[in-house]
């Protein structure tokens, strides 16, 4: 019988990892979701950051986590196979990261809640923590305490490149020895390094280029359009390098009510013209939740019709 999306709980993953450049990884780490009937509805592979993240995405017909099980064993392959294929000492690349896997969120969509969201990225973090030996940090919906992501990061020293070029190479030698991990080992191997696992309601994601190879002016453009900075709201940002000869100002944009990419462009425009600084056109790394829904339930109908 053909699943009614618009009735169902829709669940997102978005999955970070540490790897661009080596597109047999890349292809394996994706394969894993499809062997669990798993669909991956966006791919957005950036080598200059050596970076590639996954949005995936599953229904059910009820709140038990049971319906849950195929993305569980999706995310978890995934995890799995990163691990195996990629070590973080011989990683590099211009975009922060504290692992292998370096991110993964969970988003309600649909008739779904956050608290779902929440219990499944929990059951999933203690899966990865325990089979996987990594240790997970948890945040949002998923803490006790809805600890951010940026907090934990900056607790971390994510935010800081270990190497004068602006880089990040190799291990970041994190010390977690004052935070204690809420899943997984207490010492991070090397090869590893650890995951941030939360749950939130929907984050979107955009970049926009900067004509200019002056990171540190790009980082204060970058501090002055984030709420943090007096800019707009709900939006983080930071700076970091990209193309040669020019940076990006990349945004997470917590609340798509308020602020919307096109604002992000404007904002960004209106500072650099202040500072004499041309700047390019603003991009998402992933689509909308309704596109998402939609790119979702056009692949289901697809399934579908192959199975009559």
């Amino acid at each position: 019988m053909r699943p009614k999306i618009s009735e169902s709980l829709l669940v997102c993953c978005k999955l970070y990892i540490s790897e661009a450049r080596n597109s047999f990884v890349i292809e394996s780490i994706e394969r894993a979701a499809k062997q669990n009937n798993v669909i991956v509805v966006n791919k957005f592979v950036d080598e200059i950051y050596n970076r590639t993240s996954y949005t995936l995405v599953a229904h059910s017909s009820t709140n038990s986590l049971l319906d849950t099980i195929p993305l569980q064993n999706a995310v978890t392959d995934m995890v799995k196979t990163a691990l195996d294929m990629i070590d973080l000492r011989l990683h590099e690349g211009t975009h922060p990261r504290l692992g292998v896997v370096d991110h993964i969120l969970f988003h309600p969509l649909g008739t779904s809640t956050l608290d779902k969201a929440a219990e499944l990225c929990k059951s999933i973090a203690a899966n990865i923590g325990r089979l996987l030996e990594v240790p997970i940090y948890l945040y949002g919906a998923a803490h006790s305490d809805g600890r951010t992501l940026d907090s934990i990061r900056r607790d971390l020293g994510y935010f800081q490149p270990n190497s004068d070029g602006r880089q990040w190479i190799g291990d970041p030698n994190t010390d977690i020895s004052f935070v204690k991990p809420d899943e997984g080992p207490l010492e991070v191997d090397p090869s590893k390094g650890l995951i941030t696992i939360g749950a939130s309601p929907w984050v979107g994601s955009c970049n926009v280029p900067i004509h200019s190879e002056d990171i540190e002016l790009v980082k204060n453009i970058a501090r002055s359009i984030s709420e943090k900075g007096g800019g707009l709201p709900s939006v983080q940002a930071i700076g970091v390098e990209h193309a040669k000869g020019s940076c990006e100002v990349a945004c997470y944009l917590l609340d798509l009510d308020r602020v919307r990419a096109g604002q992000v462009q404007t904002e960004v425009e209106r500072v650099c013209s202040e500072l004499g600084v041309t700047v390019g056109k603003v991009y998402l790394t992933d689509f909308l939740p309704e596109e998402i829904t939609n790119l979702y339930a056009k692949a289901i109908e697809s399934c579908f019709a192959e199975r009559i």
